[in-house]
């Protein structure tokens, strides 16, 4: 459905168009007469001589130059050389005459204004000639006065198209800063939507691939005793409450009412580095042989962005190991100093020709998980690598820590 403001800016901009014109033709023909007038009276008073044959022309020509005037907009200078040639035999048509050099003026087109005042001057001179006045003056006072007219015409003119143009820019500089701002909020959308699919992804992979994985053992591993059975969904359920419960710990911070959308971020949960032994000791008691090496003293100085990028990628390294190498031990490295960068390796070894296993259900991979811990490192301003090698699959990522 239409808005009705912008259904309304049209109609007034249509009004205000033919009421510009409107007013523009009164103003000529108001002119014209009053420049009639005055010639009359210089008549009468034996000021000027004015050859009787030529009131009606005077008149039709003024009254003819009057239409032109609506024309000047399509044809500026044709129309304003017509009107400044009316002129020489009508004082009447001065008023249309004056407004269509203003109008021609605003252009700033100097070549074409100064055709026209040759035009202006000549017409000016040569009805003075025909209409002499008995005081005397001659033809240089008609140059000059005619001169001086014409460039108070040409002063307004320009000053109007320097005051358009200025408008112009204004309006444009106010729609540049608009569509700018638009573009910044749809790119902070954009990035806000990309970090809360990153959180989302980090916090409910880790705990959905250890119900995948328990759930899994329950479905092909019938021969388990009741007791281990009952041990394994304990931590199934228990896994599932935790992701929930994570999952309304980020989607509450986007149903606060009072929290900007764009500044404000899921604040929980947001672990750090000094979590990881939490990590790897939940990580221990589902069932995954997890070795840690650390080879880095305290973590003091390191930011705490960084500390909680660190935190995510060994998560989602343990993740990635779970999901796709259940069976195999997992070696997690940390590694690094102030001013030389923080180091974090997750290897696990990736299944060769061997023993036949029992078939083990592999969770569907999104994809999105490397993609998210690549994107980690590039915001932080580290760089992180992953493949195989050597016969296990490693994720090393590098992560700056200033000295």
């Amino acid at each position: 459905m239409p808005d009705p403001a912008s259904a309304r800016a049209p109609a007034r901009s249509r009004a205000a168009h033919v009421w510009g014109e409107v007013w523009r033709v009164l103003l000529a023909a108001f002119a014209g007469l009053v420049g009639l007038l005055a010639i009359a009276w210089e008549y009468d008073t034996g000021q000027r001589v004015f050859p009787p044959d030529l009131w009606a022309v005077d008149f039709l020509v003024g009254l003819c130059g009057l239409p032109l005037l609506l024309l000047r907009r399509r044809a500026p200078l044709t129309i304003a050389l017509l009107l400044a040639a009316a002129s020489a035999v009508s004082i009447t048509v001065v008023g249309a005459s004056a407004i269509a050099a203003i109008s021609l003026a605003t252009t700033r087109r100097w070549w074409a204004i100064v055709g026209l005042g040759v035009v202006f001057n000549v017409a000016g001179w040569v009805y003075g000639r025909t209409h002499p006045p008995t005081d005397g003056y001659g033809p240089l006072f008609d140059v000059i006065a005619g001169t001086l007219s014409y460039a108070l015409l040409v002063w307004i003119g320009a000053y109007i198209g320097l005051r358009r143009e200025h408008l112009q820019s204004l309006r444009e500089r106010a729609e540049t800063a608009e569509r700018e701002q638009t573009s910044r909020v749809a790119q902070a959308r954009s990035t806000e939507r990309a970090r809360i699919a990153r959180e989302m992804h980090d916090v409910l992979a880790h705990r959905m691939s250890l119900v995948a994985m328990h759930a899994g053992a329950l479905a092909y591993r019938t021969d388990l005793p009741p007791e281990k059975v009952a041990e394994t969904a304990g931590v199934v359920q228990s896994n599932a409450h935790a992701a929930l419960t994570e999952l309304r710990e980020v989607l509450g911070v986007l149903r606060d009412p009072s929290a900007d959308p764009v500044e404000a971020g899921p604040e929980a949960p947001q672990p750090t580095l000094e979590d990881l032994d939490d990590l790897l000791a939940e990580a221990r008691a589902s069932g995954v042989e997890v070795h840690l090496v650390r080879a880095v003293g305290s973590l003091d100085g390191l930011a705490e962005s960084v500390s909680r990028h660190a935190y995510r990628i060994v998560q989602e390294g343990l993740t990635n190991a779970r999901k796709h190498a259940p069976w195999a031990p997992v070696t997690v490295r940390v590694e690094g100093a102030p001013g030389e960068g923080l180091e974090l390796r997750v290897r696990n070894p990736v299944r060769t020709v061997g023993p036949a296993r029992e078939p083990e259900p592999v969770p569907p991979a999104s994809g999105l998980g490397l993609l998210g811990l690549a994107e980690r490192a590039e915001l932080s301003g580290g760089r992180l690598v992953y493949g195989q090698a050597g016969g296990a699959f490693v994720l090393h990522a590098w992560l700056p820590w200033a000295s």
